[in-house]
């Protein structure tokens, strides 16, 4: 299973003077590490007979993963606006359970949402393993490998697993028009919060959001000399030095 995210771009977002955020330009897109998941998801399942279905929760276009090669969708509806990582990743434990016949959650680790995957699965009771950059299965197990620093690691854990994957590279492949034609015709679960029996704390709230001061920069040009005097004319100035 691979999970995945499906939001407003939050780099799109423009922030007026009066602090309310525009999203009017901000597209919706599955998050930064998620073409990366998918592959490692593909890759298990290529190397162990098995295939691939995809979970997302909020209001998660299904069509990103099944013309990707995702033979069937799951969907949370109603859970958008989570308040915390710990609400999040036990509506998708409850909908793993649900699925059922899962031998590894493919989930991205990112920075934004870094604690999903391991409290996924603590909830789960299975291994994880964070920070993958690629997986296979091979007689029965599965093998990660993920970066530490300038070196690599081997994991090797016996199913059923949590695999975080590391953002990479974008898709290297877009699907096309018959891809996509194809993704229609694939099976699309809907689920709601109430339908798994996840009790969710009240959604956050927005009251009030207001743009950051602004502090001018200054460019320095020229030699190292010429910029060294000139950064030291600026501090003196700025009363620094």
């Amino acid at each position: 299973m691979v999970i995945y995210k499906w939001a407003r771009d939050a780099s799109a977002a423009m922030v007026r003077t009066d602090g309310v955020v525009d999203w009017r330009g901000a597209k919706m897109t599955p998050g930064e590490d998620d073409p990366a998941a998918l592959a490692v998801a593909k890759s298990l399942a290529q190397t162990s007979g098995g295939e691939v279905v995809g979970l997302t929760i909020g209001d998660g276009d299904a069509s990103w993963v099944l013309a990707r090669g995702v033979v069937q969708a799951f969907s949370v509806t109603d859970a958008a606006d989570l308040p915390d990582n710990a609400t999040t990743a036990a509506i998708l434990a409850r909908a793993v359970g649900r699925i059922g016949d899962v031998d590894a959650v493919v989930i991205g680790d990112s920075k934004q949402e870094s604690g999903v995957a391991p409290v996924l699965a603590g909830l789960l009771g299975w291994t994880a393993v964070l920070a993958v950059v690629s997986a296979t299965a091979s007689d029965g197990r599965l093998s990660a490998i993920r970066r530490s620093g300038s070196e690599q690691e081997t994991f090797s854990v016996a199913p059923p697993a949590v695999i975080g994957v590391a953002a990479e590279s974008e898709m290297a492949t877009v699907p096309g028009m018959k891809e996509l034609l194809a993704a229609r015709k694939r099976p699309l679960t809907q689920w709601t919060v109430a339908d798994l029996g996840v009790d969710v704390a009240e959604a956050v709230t927005v009251r009030d959001s207001q743009k950051p001061d602004v502090t001018s920069a200054r460019v320095f040009e020229g030699g190292s000399a010429q910029v060294a005097a000139q950064l030291l004319a600026a501090l003196r100035a700025e009363g620094v030095l």
